[in-house]
């Protein structure tokens, strides 16, 4: 079952490219189906920590690479945020028509397929595989804006990635290799024979910056995130949705499920020093977004400061810490969606992304203002919404590891709500701006697409304990895999 969650979307991509079929509705076929086959998946999952749905295709003799996939409350968490983000992907091409429309839609059920196999590969190898794929494809769906400028920073991203993965792949032979030296005969990328492996200090302190670097180059990371300012603003909309909800997020769970596992001793040793590197890269990001005048510059910057307050809610360690780490991912993939739809309308319909030539939009668009409203509500984690079970975890568990990182969360909380709340006020209250004289309020489409995302907004900030209780029991088996 869990493998035609890979197989849905490489088929929907061989129909787009053998028949001339209505692209847009064989893709939100397809997305719509993975989505169900997600719930369904969902709701026949014990939460006990274990893999369900194991899935052992073949295994090739005297490599130890397999085909392995399997289902815990981590993965399926994250394969309900990808599915569900396909779908707005799918739905927000329709605001703008492309000649290469057929070309997206089967880039990105290809994309689909590889992040599906990525968040249920219990192989380290095929892992790798889906991890690469991911990369060349988002590249390939950024290079269809065919702006000469949009693709050359495109290919920066990838090569600066692509490059940087290869230290995944060089770490992760390097695990098998010390594994197969020890026990003869031994031949196996599994999750949980890659975790037996015993390494000496000095290698694994090489092996845990190898594994944190391709990592931190996927989630641009302070100093790895050059590109992404440039990519957010050339990026066409779906493309830029599937960055920030979802790819941004690979490295993330890959130091949850892979790193910090691997190699914990090494870990155990260098996290003062990852935390530091991390936590000045998310008040670096803020600071940055806080002079912004660009709404779309602004987010990117946003994105990589929140991106980096959830790596250290992963590499601090802790129960609490860890379900807020899955909490935000699950919360930030919404809002920052929700946001990017609407800087996206914004610039459609004003011919610009800057916050001065906006201004009074709450006049002549009080719906859209509303539904923007809510967004950045969840994106500063107000009471109530998505984005405040998760950061009251994060600081609860940072707090728990020192009092000096908890403090410099707190700034960066203030600062997000900061950047993000003038950015509102710029655009929706004050004087009518140079382009908003007439502007219109959201149509049925925008309409549909902000309320969904409000209500998740919502709906999640109710009820954030079905998370808790879902990843709970796989937490506490990946806590209880790392031995120090």
């Amino acid at each position: 079952m869990l493998v035609f969650l890979i197989l849905l979307p490489l088929i929907g991509s061989i129909i787009l490219r053998v028949w001339a079929l209505p692209a847009r509705k064989v893709a939100g076929g397809i997305v719509v189906a993975n989505m169900l086959l997600t719930v369904y998946l969902l709701l026949g999952l014990q939460a006990d920590g274990q893999y369900a749905y194991a899935f052992d295709l073949f295994k090739i003799p005297h490599t130890g690479v397999s085909f392995r996939l399997g289902l815990d409350g981590v993965s399926v968490l994250m394969l309900l945020l990808t599915n569900a983000l396909a779908c707005f992907v799918v739905l927000a091409f329709s605001t703008r028509h492309h000649l290469q429309e057929a070309h997206y839609y089967r880039l990105t059920l290809l994309m689909l397929a590889a992040l599906n196999g990525l968040f249920t590969a219990l192989d380290g190898l095929l892992f790798y595989v889906f991890y690469t794929a991911a990369f060349v494809l988002i590249y390939f769906i950024w290079a269809l804006n065919r702006r000469e400028t949009s693709t050359r920073i495109a290919f920066r991203f990838f090569l600066h990635a692509f490059l940087s993965s290869l230290l995944l792949l060089v770490a992760l032979l390097t695990v098998h290799n010390q594994l197969h030296s020890e026990e003869a005969g031994t031949h196996s990328f599994t999750w949980e024979t890659l975790v037996a492996a015993e390494l000496d200090t000095r290698l694994a302190s090489w092996v845990m910056w190898s594994f944190f670097a391709a990592f931190a180059a996927s989630m641009s990371l302070f100093p790895l995130h050059s590109w992404l300012p440039d990519l957010f603003v050339s990026a066409p909309l779906g493309g830029a949705m599937l960055l920030s909800g979802i790819v941004l997020k690979m490295g993330l769970y890959g130091i949850v499920r892979w790193m910090i596992p691997l190699v914990p001793e090494a870990w155990h040793a260098e996290v003062p020093i990852l935390l530091g590197i991390t936590v000045f890269g998310t008040l670096y990001a803020s600071l940055i977004a806080l002079k912004q005048s660009d709404l779309k510059r602004m987010l990117a910057y946003s994105s990589m400061a929140y991106v980096g307050l959830i790596t250290v809610s992963a590499l601090v360690w802790n129960k609490a810490s860890l379900q807020s780490c899955f909490l935000q991912v699950l919360a930030q993939g919404i809002n920052v969606v929700g946001l990017l739809f609407v800087a996206e309308t914004l610039e459609r319909r004003l011919g610009s992304r800057d916050l001065f030539d906006m201004g009074g939009l709450a006049r002549p668009a009080p719906l859209l203002a509303t539904l923007y409203f809510v967004i950045v509500l969840g994106a500063i984690a107000a009471p109530l919404t998505n984005g405040f079970a998760g950061e009251f975890l994060l600081l609860n568990g940072v707090w728990k590891y020192h009092y000096l990182l908890g403090i410099a969360i707190s700034v960066n909380f203030i600062l997000r709500a900061t950047y993000l709340l003038r950015a509102y006020g710029l655009a929706v209250f004050g004087p009518l701006g140079s382009h908003s004289s007439s502007f219109k309020d959201a149509d049925r489409f925008e309409t549909v697409v902000l309320s969904s995302i409000a209500a998740l907004v919502l709906i999640l900030g109710l009820l954030p304990n079905w998370v808790l209780m879902l990843t709970d029991e796989s937490v506490n088996r990946i806590l209880g895999a790392v031995q120090l």
